[in-house]
């Protein structure tokens, strides 16, 4: 029996491995319903911080095989260096920056994803999905901001930013220690909040099987407070450091967690039904949670690599080439299009994102992306990517730019000889200009990220 649920739960893995890519354009694989969605986002993930991106001191085993069993793109980055402006342009397919969410939303003020913005649950409910949210939402906490308001059919998890890992109260009356919330009702943290996720995750999909589905699982892990079971510490106990043993063990759970959904899918026969996102939100904040962001250049909460560039896979098996990579640079922007596409509805207008399906099953030449940018009100940052050149400019800063196809930690910095310095300045200064002030003020970040609570 062990050999048969072994054979079972690597079988996604070996059926993709095994195929050949499909030619895929704007249209859907030929089958009897549309393809099912499934995001995996991370919260935190240091970017060397899985086994595919070079990880040494423990392992993410189901990570690492859902990685060769699908695409890994190697320029992967998000829109916004940290929690909630990340997520906003990931649901929207838009820069938030054009609808103004240049800022985590403060819990209780009344903040969130403004409301005449459409976001993916929306638009694929029209080609019959069902739609679930599960773990941390972080667009807005008051009623008219929550997912089951915003197009998702169900949600489970937390609305704020963070929160404890084994208890939902206490005399600390924070964000971090209310109740969860199960399709409106309150619920307590049971066990470990990481495993709890993973356990509504897989009842959605138990329950949504015979429907085309959008999954949308937004772990908290590893965000701090750095918190793990002993079972899991002792997993890592060879890692001396107390704290980043502690995330090792929250990064485990993770692992877990993509390892437990990726072998239901097989188990119900829906692995090449089902088009599988995993990445992270922004990259790792060393300082608060020991992650590693190795070789990039900085941390969450800068516009360097280290704070938007980030592991990144896409799989689908039996439609795209396992074991895999895609250099040129794509975008979480990119996933609301690339999942409407799939979906067989037409791509809404205004969208920043590309579907990436006909440049991953190689239909069409060139980078999906010609540049892209990033702007963070904290200290002024601005950056924007070419293929092939990297422009950084903060408050306190000159102009930097780097030859970031061979330099990716950001360490030579050749504006003083290469004109294309000033070509992305104004292109960056032209993409500002279009964009309004920010939905909502803001406080300082001084020391944002070697907090626990920094979104």
């Amino acid at each position: 029996m062990a050999i048969v649920v072994t054979v079972r739960r690597f079988l996604p893995y070996l059926l993709l491995i095994c195929s050949c890519s499909g030619p895929l354009g704007d249209k859907p694989s030929q089958s009897p319903r549309p393809p099912n969605v499934v995001v995996i986002l991370a919260d935190d993930l240091g970017y060397a911080d899985v086994g595919f991106q070079g990880l040494e001191d423990f392992e993410t085993p189901h990570i690492d095989r859902l990685a060769a069993a699908g695409i890994r793109l190697t320029n992967g980055y998000v829109s916004h260096p940290y929690c909630s402006p990340s997520r906003a342009g990931l649901l929207t397919g838009r820069n938030q920056h054009r609808f103004g969410h240049a800022r985590n939303p403060k819990f209780g003020a009344g903040e969130g994803l403004p409301l005449d913005e459409t976001i993916l649950p929306e638009v694929l409910a029209r080609a019959g999905y069902i739609t679930g949210a599960v773990g941390k939402w972080h667009l807005g906490d008051a009623p008219r901001f929550r997912p089951r308001e915003r197009g998702f059919d169900e949600f489970f998890g937390l609305f704020g930013g963070g929160h404890d890992y084994f208890r939902s109260e206490g005399s600390d009356a924070r964000e971090y220690l209310i109740p969860l919330s199960d399709n409106g009702a309150e619920v307590p943290v049971e066990g470990y909040l990481t495993d709890q996720l993973t356990q509504a995750a897989l009842d959605f999909v138990q329950r949504h099987a015979e429907a085309p589905f959008f999954l949308y699982l937004a772990y908290n892990a590893p965000h701090g407070p750095l918190q793990a079971p002993a079972e899991l510490l002792r997993r890592v106990r060879t890692i001396k450091d107390e704290r980043r043993r502690t995330y090792a063990a929250m990064v485990t759970a993770l692992d877990n967690g993509v390892g437990q959904l990726v072998g239901l899918l097989a188990d119900l026969d829906l692995s090449e039904s089902t088009l599988v996102f995993f990445l992270s939100d922004n990259g790792g904040p060393t300082p608060a949670n020991a992650s590693d962001n190795s070789p990039l250049r900085a941390t969450k909460g800068t516009v360097y690599e280290g704070g938007v560039r980030v592991p990144f896979v896409v799989a689908w098996p039996g439609t795209l080439r396992a074991g895999s990579q895609y250099d040129p640079p794509v975008s979480a922007l990119d996933i609301f299009p690339t999942a409407v596409a799939v979906a067989g509805i037409d791509v809404p207008v205004g969208l920043d994102g590309v579907n990436l399906m006909p440049y991953l099953s190689g239909d069409r030449p060139g980078p999906p992306h010609e540049l892209l940018y990033w702007h963070s009100h904290e200290g002024a940052q601005y950056a924007a990517r070419t293929p092939d050149r990297k422009y950084v400019r903060s408050l306190d800063r000159v102009p930097e730019l780097y030859a970031i196809l061979d330099d990716p930690s950001e360490s030579e910095d050749i504006s003083a000889e290469d004109p294309a310095v000033a070509v992305l300045e104004q292109a960056t200064d032209s993409w500002h200009a279009e964009h309004p002030p920010p939905a909502w003020p803001g406080t300082s970040a001084a020391g944002l990220f070697k907090s626990q609570d920094g979104g």
